[in-house]
């Protein structure tokens, strides 16, 4: 009696046909359907800052006092409008750390629109601004998609393995470092999406890096599947080197098959 074949492991490739039917958990939102709620929510954000802007002697000014708004969400909502009208080639990340309104003022200020011109383009738009409300929308639930998907896989895998532990941020959180993982990792600050370990918690069966949500866009979109795979064959490299058994997954992100 012949012995049964084994199993061909699955690589990523074999999925590349229907690709398509991987991609996402939910469909997008219609345009325009989205812009009677996006002008109800951020009308308030948009009149806030044209009281702001009206009462600013300077676009430098405009930014601190932005800053100095104790709501996070409406910081964040004024900052975004602040970027798109004053300063778009500020990091979008740096505006919304209410820390450093005084260190981007040094370093970028310089490139700020003046405020009379700021002034005068807020004020040749309607209230509320639709274009300008569809735009602020997008943001609203950019990268909800990625993290259902990796909450759902945390679930699926515990329902699955309950004897092992995954550890990591299920939604938005800090990565885990290697660093803190491996002792002597050569990029202590390496980080990474999830660990899988034994039962003890002793052993690390496995490193994962999430999906990365379909709706960031431009070269954040482009660069992150370059940026797993290259993450991935460092990781098996030094697993490699210390003898470790991490499953090795081929395919385009895990390096050669």
């Amino acid at each position: 009696m012949k012995p049964a074949a084994k199993e061909k492991t699955k690589t990523f490739a074999d999925y590349k046909s229907d690709a398509r039917n991987w991609i996402t958990l939910a469909t997008g939102e219609y345009y325009p359907d989205i812009l009677e709620d996006a002008c109800e929510l951020y009308k308030p954000v948009l009149v806030l800052f044209g009281q702001l802007l009206k009462s600013s002697e300077s676009s430098n000014r405009l930014f601190l006092r932005i800053a100095e708004q104790t709501d996070g969400w409406m910081r964040v909502q004024l900052a975004r409008v602040f970027r798109k009208y004053v300063s778009p080639e500020t990091p979008v990340e740096m505006l919304k750390q209410k820390s450093k309104a005084q260190k981007i003022c040094d370093e970028f200020g310089k490139g700020f629109r003046p405020i009379q011109k700021v002034q005068a383009a807020f004020l040749s738009r309607p209230l509320p601004d639709e274009a300008l409300c569809a735009v602020l929308w997008e943001y609203k639930d950019r990268g909800k998609k990625g993290y259902d998907l990796t909450e759902r896989f945390f679930s699926l895998f515990r329902s699955a393995f309950p004897d092992l532990q995954i550890t990591g941020p299920e939604r938005a959180g800090k990565d885990i470092l290697l660093g803190q993982v491996f002792e002597n990792y050569p990029k202590p600050d390496r980080p990474v999406d999830f660990v899988i370990y034994d039962d003890a918690k002793k052993k690390v069966l496995a490193i994962g890096l999430a999906r990365y949500d379909s709706d960031r866009g431009g070269a954040q979109e482009d660069d992150r599947t370059g940026g797993y795979q290259n993450c991935a064959n460092e990781i098996l490299n030094y697993a490699k080197k210390c003898g470790l058994a991490l499953p090795r997954f081929g395919g385009q992100c895990w390096g050669d098959t």
